[in-house]
């Protein structure tokens, strides 16, 4: 049996049988859900048993399809076609080891210009926008700021692994550099500190402001062209067992 949780714990559920392989998928809703890209493993919707579901709400992207997420802490944990009986699962929210692996990548064409969907070094910065343009996926949060973009940081520590799906990705910035053209935030105060904001309607990342007051944007949310480039990977000692990091960037086994 498999388990696993969001990051608050107020949904949690468990998985009996075999789990399907793990999807990445690049498509720019779910880049801006989970504030990077999105990776998830299925399962007949029989064999998912929800252990606690009191803050689990959905979220109708589309007409087509639906996402469930924690609305007290943001965490992305599910995606269901309409009227399927399989359910995907963010492989990110489960514990412990998976045994899994990434078997499919999806979408490369909506994939954010600051990284490469195939896994290997991101591109070199085609364009440095003077401005960037961070939208949540419901669009109830908009907001603009200084680019370009610059040097992004992917995390992979448990707690960014549970409330991404996958592992996390943002920038530095400057808090009171954001121009708010359209709020309506969440924020959760999470192990150590520091507060997360999201979207309460829809669950997209927008930031994250440490217990030191320093601040990032997560990079899935703007909107390119962003110029800016994957630069390192932190908290790798964290990181999930279903995918591997080969694009040569610098890993750190802590914050630095």
């Amino acid at each position: 049996m498999q388990k696993g949780s969001c990051l608050c714990g107020g949904v949690a559920f468990e998985i009996e049988g075999d789990l399907r392989q793990v999807i990445a998928c690049h498509c720019s809703q779910c880049r801006k859900q989970s504030g990077h890209f999105w990776a998830a493993t299925a399962a007949p919707e029989a064999l998912v048993r929800l252990t606690k579901d009191a803050t689990l709400a959905w979220y109708e992207a589309s007409p087509s399809a639906k996402r469930g997420f924690c609305n007290q802490c943001g965490s992305f944990l599910f995606w269901q076609s309409m009227g399927s009986d399989s359910i995907s699962i963010a492989a990110g929210a489960l514990d412990g080891a998976t045994g899994l692996h990434i078997a499919e990548s999806i979408f490369h064409a909506d994939a954010g210009d600051y990284y490469d969907p195939n896994g290997g070094p991101p591109p070199s910065c085609a364009d440095e926008p003077q401005e960037l343009t961070g939208r949540c996926l419901c669009g109830r949060n908009h907001f603009t700021l200084p680019g370009p973009m610059g040097a992004v940081t992917a995390c992979h520590c448990s707690q960014c692994r549970k409330t991404s799906g996958h592992y996390a990705a943002s920038f530095a910035a400057e808090e009171q550099d954001l121009h708010w053209h359209a709020r309506r935030l969440a924020e959760h105060v999470a192990p150590g500190g520091g507060r997360r904001g999201f979207c309460p309607d829809c669950a997209t990342s927008l930031f994250f402001r440490a217990a030191d007051g320093s601040f990032g944007v997560e990079a899935g949310c703007i909107e390119t062209p962003t110029g800016g480039r994957l630069a390192a990977h932190i908290f790798v000692a964290d990181k999930g067992d279903y995918y591997p990091l080969d694009d040569g960037l610098p890993q750190h086994e802590g914050d630095s």
